[in-house]
């Protein structure tokens, strides 16, 4: 059930309205046996639009959504009648979501806000009637435009969670707990790998009515960059967060092989990422002594804050929340 509910990419056929023909057309009543031209121009093609919806966090309802349709605008009518346009097609997406062409690649849309409408797709103009092509020597055209065809293509829509802080770490470190501990988000927690195969959000309620949103992330094995484990299923998400919350068991057989396996990971993915926030955290900290933390501390790299935590036995997680706190609001506070 956890996987078929959340839906992060989605492959759709679209086409925006053709706009309709202009009207060759003359007046004719029965005052008036041989009037000029009076053709209307036809009617906007439908526009296909992407909105902004905070209240959708997956693209789920357009799984069987697999062909859009918009509607054609109407041909102008006599006595210079406009023809209807085409009824816009608005399709409401998760914030964070993004539009590519299928065949190009390229990007054409991306969804930050709520509310925000983009118009993806624009319809065809509709084509002028011969009343415009009336002119002195040419009082009566013969003539009235078609209207321009829409546009179409397969597309596809892709969602990049929008979190502040991103959990990255192996699978069965720990992330999943952490989140259920300082968030009230409830993600599947077992003792194997790969428990989370799905993004879960939680918001941490800070001090004075503050909060942040964090996302728990499948699990990074060694090779994910190449597709190995979840792959880039999961690794796309972590570009939109501000900062990445490293988590490393305390068991772990070397902590700063792990943190480099990570790290590498991330940047053969895209090196970007490297220029974000870094903070480490080693998890299931009550098993350690004074003595082991200060082992651990000396392989971890120097220029990166870290802290030891315990899910479990709440060690560390106020102080947890208020580095992160202080980490996300750096710039601001420059």
């Amino acid at each position: 059930m956890e996987k078929s509910n959340f839906v992060d990419q989605i492959r759709i056929f679209c086409r925006s309205g053709h706009g309709g023909a202009g009207n060759k057309h003359f007046m004719r009543n029965k005052f008036t046996a041989m009037g000029g031209p009076d053709g209307g121009d036809g009617g906007r093609g439908a526009h296909i639009i992407l909105k902004g919806n905070r209240n959708l966090w997956t693209l789920l309802h357009l799984r069987y959504y697999k062909n859009v349709l918009a509607e054609d605008g109407e041909k102008g009518g006599a006595n210079n009648s406009t023809g209807r346009d085409g009824k816009d097609i608005i399709i409401d997406v998760p914030l964070g979501t993004i539009a590519r062409d299928e065949e190009s690649g390229n990007l054409e849309v991306e969804i930050l806000e709520d509310g925000q409408e983009v118009v993806w797709l624009s319809g065809g103009k509709g084509g002028l009637g011969n009343s415009h092509f009336a002119t002195a020597t040419n009082q009566a055209p013969e003539y009235a435009q078609p209207g321009l065809p829409g546009k179409e293509g397969w597309k596809i829509l892709e969602l990049k969670v929008l979190a502040d802080v991103g959990l990255v770490g192996f699978p069965n470190a720990g992330k999943s707990t952490l989140l259920s501990v300082i968030t009230a988000a409830k993600p599947k927690i077992a003792n194997y790998a790969f428990t989370t195969i799905t993004p879960n959000l939680g918001m941490v309620d800070y001090r004075d009515g503050k909060s942040f949103c964090i996302a728990d992330l499948p699990g990074i094995i060694e090779g994910a960059a190449e597709g190995k484990g979840l792959g880039h299923r999961f690794l796309r998400h972590i570009e939109r967060n501000s900062l990445l919350l490293f988590l490393i068991p305390a068991d772990s057989h070397s902590h700063k092989k792990e943190f480099d396996i990570l790290v590498n990971e991330l940047g053969k993915y895209n090196p970007e990422l490297l220029h974000k926030q870094f903070i480490i955290a080693i998890s299931k900290s009550d098993m350690l002594d004074a003595e082991l933390m200060i082992e651990i501390e000396k392989e971890l790299p120097e220029n990166i804050p870290h802290i030891f935590i315990s899910a479990v036995t709440q060690k560390g997680i106020a102080a947890l929340k208020d580095l992160l706190w202080k980490e996300l609001n750096k710039e601001i506070q420059k």
